[in-house]
């Protein structure tokens, strides 16, 4: 199954993360939109305003399927390997949850001033409708890497 990864390509934490997510899958579950890509997030009825409120993970086989902001986050770690332990873990400590929300939602409010803010666009080395054999990623244009 294949999920596409929203991100902001401005924020160096959003970015940060995007591309150790892109070496660890290496294109096999995740393909990648910065938030600033507006002509591809259109494609999938998604606003600038949208973003606002966090990364987004869509269900490639069924778009209308969403999960956004922490939720988004707790269902990238359920795919990865070992992290659907972690993630049953996290979600049935007492609290654990409730809290893992705040702490998003500050971080995304605060990301810019707290982990400062890229001059140019991050684009993942995967991007959507990139059909690239793993081992060869591609730059933005298509490309290998």
């Amino acid at each position: 199954m294949q999920y596409h990864v929203i991100y902001d390509g401005d924020c160096n934490l959003c970015s940060n993360f995007t591309e150790t997510l892109a070496k660890i899958d290496r294109g096999q579950r995740f393909d990648y939109i910065p938030m600033q890509d507006q002509q591809t997030l259109s494609d999938f009825d998604i606003s600038a305003a949208d973003c606002e409120m966090g990364m987004i993970l869509i269900d490639a086989e069924n778009p209308s399927r969403r999960w956004q902001g922490s939720n988004a986050a707790e269902k990238i770690a359920h795919l990865l390997p070992l992290g659907n332990t972690l993630i049953d873990l996290y979600r049935n400590l007492p609290g654990l949850k409730f809290l893992g929300d705040r702490v998003y939602d500050q971080i995304r409010d605060n990301r810019y001033q707290w982990f400062g803010k890229r001059s140019q666009t991050y684009h993942a080395p995967y991007p959507v409708g990139c059909a690239a054999n793993p081992e060869t990623p591609q730059t933005p244009d298509g490309k290998k890497a």
